[in-house]
């Protein structure tokens, strides 16, 4: 169930573009179509999956306060968490060059039109947003960061190939000149965004229930107090 609602969140209430707005720039340039889209999504998913969990390992033995207590006792007390940054981006940037040989190996013509975009992929701040992401939530288990890392990456490739199937829609509809480009792919990002906000629903529609219990329970007391000062009137009386 952990698992389960981590995705869902990740994807839908948490989606690293809709509700972060991170990793903007290569969802702005490679959404003009949904095939560069598709391929750009996927490099992301899987750098994502990779690195993440691997980040949670570094930060959890290696880098955060008293992680290097396998050692030894002397150790316990070494604190790394200030290259955290460093360690992240290094993880980062091999992935990438991982990807980017396969990409180039086995799809030359997705390479070519991702461009500088997929060597950019270790500088998208979306993926070391999913990396810092991890450690200041504190997430327990390597299995929970790589259902974290998958759920992220989904949630950003859902929001580029959505938007990028609307700019082709967008080609033959008219457009005010003013808004054209850049523009109405803001202002349909907007729109998006608080389209994924109502997912937000799905974690608090448990709280509500709630509420008229504890309305029920504060009208009891408040029917107990009055009870108790119309009896103390009395007895003054």
């Amino acid at each position: 169930m952990e698992h389960l609602e981590l995705f869902f969140k990740s994807v839908f209430i948490d989606n690293m573009v809709f509700a972060t707005f991170l990793g903007m720039c290569s969802y702005l340039a490679v959404s003009k179509k949904v095939t560069t889209a598709v391929g750009l999504g996927a490099a992301v998913i899987f750098v994502m999956a990779i690195t993440v969990p691997l980040n949670w390992l570094l930060d959890m033995y290696l880098l955060k306060d008293g992680a290097l207590a396998w050692l030894g006792p002397e150790y316990a007390s070494y604190d790394l968490s200030f290259l955290s940054f460093i360690m992240f981006i290094a993880t980062i940037a091999t992935m990438v060059q991982l990807v980017e040989i396969v990409v180039e190996k086995f799809s030359p013509a997705l390479y070519n039109s991702l461009g500088i975009f997929l060597p950019l992929i270790a500088v998208n701040c979306a993926i070391l947003g999913g990396s810092l992401f991890m450690q200041s939530r504190e997430i327990q288990t390597v299995g929970l960061a790589f259902n974290y890392g998958v759920s992220s990456g989904i949630g950003w490739f859902l929001a580029i190939v959505a938007i990028a199937a609307i700019r082709e829609k967008i080609r033959y509809s008219n457009v005010p000149p003013a808004l054209r480009g850049l523009g109405i792919t803001f202002i349909i990002t907007g729109l998006m965004a608080i389209g994924f906000m109502s997912f937000g629903g799905m974690l608090t529609g448990g709280e509500e229930e709630e509420a008229p219990a504890k309305v029920e329970t504060a009208k009891i007391i408040s029917a107990d107090q009055e009870n108790e000062i119309a009896n103390n009137t009395k007895v003054l009386q």
